[in-house]
């Protein structure tokens, strides 16, 4: 039993389970499959109810909370019987904090429910009846393999500066010194950068649901009044008896607050190289002794190459501005990928597991069998990584991309790397592809988690490319889209091969190949 989830009352047995679908009952179940978002998935009578921090095999009981005509979600109260793929988290504070939702599952059960999620889905959702997905591609290590980590920053109870991940479902944050999932040489940093923030009394952001506002902005705003009035003497002299004092809280007007606020933190490492970015996300650049402090932490940190300051002042839930300043060294990392070097931003996209990303360029080198005579238009490029490695694979590679930044960094890469044959265009893919010029022989998805805009796909089915290969992160927009690209025979689906990405989470990362129909 969870010692936190005792009964009100302070009895030391659960009420009896349930069998109503009612909010605040509870209810006993067998856990028989893992959702796409990393929940135990069980059934009271036939309605499903999920549940977080459980696995398949788990018995347990669960209290109903959120409750909807077919499904709810409850939250764990016991373990009546705990199943064969359960283990000891590594992390101690994995059930709540919400950058993992999978340590508690052994790591082999964690493969086979991500192989199984990407299967339904396709069959579900895509509506192929036998879809060939091949073996999900493990982790080379499913532990400190994350070369980005962005962690919010806040003050505790006691005035404390905390940094971490959101706990699950809220913008509170989980407190950590060390995370098991990122690269270990960024540990380090954290707890010893968090105190130097303290010390130089460097003020954090308060999250919106704390009155977050627009630097600069008048705000409403309480003050305290003690009225201590004087009793005064009688006529003869003589003092009165003191009154009771009374405390009045009152509404006022507050002046603005215009001092710079941190935001963030983000660090990213070169798995291959070991140099370090640090930028902090702030809302106002103007912050009294930064460089001497960011000097300080170059020294400190032999493998930090540079310290940078991003902007972010707007009163929202982004993270990052549009402007970043680099305040000491340089404001990108080297790394070594796909036998190039990149250099890699804090702004930028690049795969999270840098070893599994090359062993997906791998498999498409292999399974594409380019000849070398090929155009191939990659939409959604980012900084070139899959762009640049394969152009040297193809006569002609193009890259559309609608983050201007990483097009820039990209054609700095190509440069970098003295590859001539390669071009990026900056725009929104569903606008630019209808109007390319080009006739594309093969074709590279790498859309955000939404998926192809209808649009892209219908240009693609009139484009006929012979060949089109789609790496998703999020099987059911995957599933979708094949399922547009696949109707009328227009293309067929030769192969789905999954890899894991994102080990101790729910999701999976997977690559689509598709031949033109006859």
């Amino acid at each position: 039993m969870f010692p936190d989830n005792s009964p009100a009352d302070g009895s030391s047995e659960l009420p009896t389970p349930s069998r109503s679908f009612t909010q605040g009952n509870l209810v006993e179940l067998e856990i028989t499959d893992v959702s796409d978002s990393g929940e135990g998935v069980g059934r009271v009578d036939d309605r499903v109810v999920f549940v977080p921090d459980t696995v398949t095999g788990d018995r347990i009981t669960a209290r109903l909370v959120n409750v909807k005509r077919q499904y709810a979600h409850g939250k764990l109260l016991e373990i009546i019987t705990a199943s064969p793929h359960r283990v000891r988290p590594s992390c101690i504070v994995a059930d709540k904090c919400g950058g993992c939702q999978l340590q508690h599952i052994d790591y082999d059960y964690q493969l086979t429910a991500k192989e199984n999620q990407v299967i339904q889905a396709l069959k579900r959702i895509g509506g192929f009846a036998e879809p060939p997905v091949a073996p999900i591609v493990g982790a080379q290590g499913n532990f400190a393999y994350r070369n980005k980590v962005t962690y919010p920053l806040g003050v505790n109870d006691v005035g404390g500066i905390k940094a971490g991940y959101y706990r699950k479902g809220t913008h509170q944050i989980v407190n950590l010194n060390q995370c098991p999932v990122q690269d270990d040489r960024l540990n380090p940093l954290l707890a010893e950068i968090k105190q130097d923030l303290q010390d130089r009394g460097w003020k954090m952001y308060e999250p919106e649901s704390k009155g977050a506002r627009e630097p600069g902005k008048r705000h409403t705003g309480f003050k305290v009044i003690n009225h201590n009035a004087d009793p005064g003497t009688t006529a003869n002299g003589i003092p009165k008896p003191k009154l009771r004092s009374r405390t009045e809280v009152v509404k006022v007007e507050l002046e603005p607050d215009n001092s710079p606020q941190f935001r963030h933190m983000l660090m990213r490492i070169g798995r291959r190289t070991g140099e370090i970015l640090l930028t902090f996300v702030v809302t106002d650049f103007d912050i009294p002794n930064f460089e001497g402090q960011a000097q300080r932490w170059m020294k400190r940190y032999p493998n930090l190459v540079g310290i940078c300051l991003n902007l972010n002042d707007r009163p929202n839930n982004s993270i990052v501005g549009s402007e970043t300043r680099c305040i000491v060294g340089r404001d990108y990392i080297c790394e070594t990928f796909g036998n190039l070097q990149f250099q890699l931003k804090a702004d930028t996209f690049f795969q999270i597991y840098t070893e599994q990303a090359e062993t997906v360029l791998d498999l498409i080198i292999r399974r594409a069998q380019f000849q070398g005579t090929e155009t191939l238009l990659d939409a959604y490029c980012g900084i070139g990584t899959f762009t640049l490695p394969l152009s040297k694979r193809v006569k002609r590679a193009v890259g559309i991309e609608v983050h201007g930044a990483s097009v820039f960094q990209a054609r700095a890469n190509a440069r970098l790397n003295g590859i001539n044959n390669v071009e990026f265009r900056t725009g929104e893919v569903e606008e630019l592809l209808p109007e390319l010029d080009i006739q594309a022989d093969v074709v590279l998805l790498d859309p955000p988690r939404t998926g192809c805009d209808r649009s892209v796909l219908d240009t693609l089915t009139a484009m006929q490319p012979a060949q089109i290969i789609y790496i998703s992160c999020k099987p059911a927009t995957l599933a979708r889209d094949l399922q547009v690209l696949c109707e009328q025979g227009n293309y067929h689906l030769t192969h789905v091969q999954p890899a894991d990405f994102f080990p101790q989470t729910a999701h999976v990362e997977c690559v689509a190949f598709l031949e033109k129909g006859e």
